[in-house]
């Protein structure tokens, strides 16, 4: 816990740091050109743009620990009240994006570890190298076009129904899965080759009470380090995926605010995703003392 807070200041100082770097007045953006220097200048002054960078900074982490992240420059609304109107969203697509993957990759992992170099093996192997190598932004249409549009199965974009949340769901978790497959096949070729294994099967345990409850179990570790690392991954991965499906989350919300110049709104969105990120980071390392007793001692 001691770790992450000099990580929070971190993510906080430089999020206001470098949004101060961007060139361009977003005062003079929202006014337009031809607005009066006088009303930019009182424009400025209202928004406390024209305070020294310290004082900026030093105001704004007193927003940051009451909860006050400024007023979009844009939509003439607080910040904060913007972030938790669209972040359930966001975190709902990750966790489901989270599900899919782990659906998938656990599965694939273990039966490729366990047919090591058979042709199973090899096609699962391939099939992953596919998924790393295909990009959000060109999976997410052929999605669209397929499913949506040919077949007419789920909606094209928009959200408020399950439906809604799946094609973007499988475009962001399949990335993800690929990486967590190979990842998973690893640690379990590592796990199965233990004398405890053998020990295991020499007792005559069940297959697969041998490799689901005793070898993937100790082979969680690394795999639980690359959920949480990619977690991050996918926060990120949302600017792209609800671009696409018109998912009304954080990350589409941070790509109107980069158009517009808000500084306050970029500021704010990629607070959250940052602060998240740590916190997932957090959780990971708390899971690692549940997965293995051996680290609570």
């Amino acid at each position: 816990m001691l770790y992450t807070l000099p990580v929070i200041w971190l993510v906080v100082s430089l999020v206001f740091l470098l949004i101060h770097l961007v060139p361009g007045d977003p005062i003079q953006q929202m006014l337009g050109e031809g607005a009066p220097p006088a009303d930019i200048q009182a424009t400025r002054h209202l928004y406390g743009l024209d305070a020294p960078l310290s004082h900026q900074y030093l105001n704004y982490w007193k927003g940051v620990l009451h909860g006050d992240l400024g007023k979009s420059l844009r939509f003439n609304q607080g910040v904060t009240s913007l972030i938790v109107q669209r972040y359930p969203y966001t975190l709902q697509l990750t966790l489901a994006s989270l599900v899919v993957a782990i659906l998938l990759a656990i599965p694939a992992g273990v039966r490729s570890a366990q047919r090591r170099n058979l042709w199973d093996d090899r096609a699962l192997s391939v099939v992953s190298l596919f998924g790393l190598s295909f990009p959000n932004f060109a999976l997410g249409p052929v999605l669209i076009l397929f499913f949506a549009v040919k077949l007419g199965w789920f909606p094209v974009s928009g959200s408020g129904t399950f439906a809604h949340l799946v094609l973007p769901a499988i475009t962001m978790g399949s990335a993800l899965a690929a990486i967590l497959t190979r990842m998973v096949r690893t640690s379990m070729l590592e796990e199965l080759s233990q004398d405890y294994i053998r020990t295991a099967r020499a007792k005559g345990l069940p297959e697969r009470t041998v490799v689901y409850r005793h070898a993937l179990r100790n082979a969680m570790i690394p795999i639980l380090t690359v959920v949480g690392l990619q977690f991050g991954a996918l926060l990120a991965g949302t600017i792209v995926t609800e671009t696409i499906f018109s998912w009304p989350g954080i990350g589409r919300l941070t790509i109107q605010a980069i158009a517009n110049r808000d500084y306050y709104l970029v500021q704010g969105c990629i607070l959250a995703i940052g602060l998240t990120y740590v916190a997932v980071n957090f959780l990971t390392d708390l899971l690692y003392s549940a997965v293995n007793p051996r680290i609570r001692q």
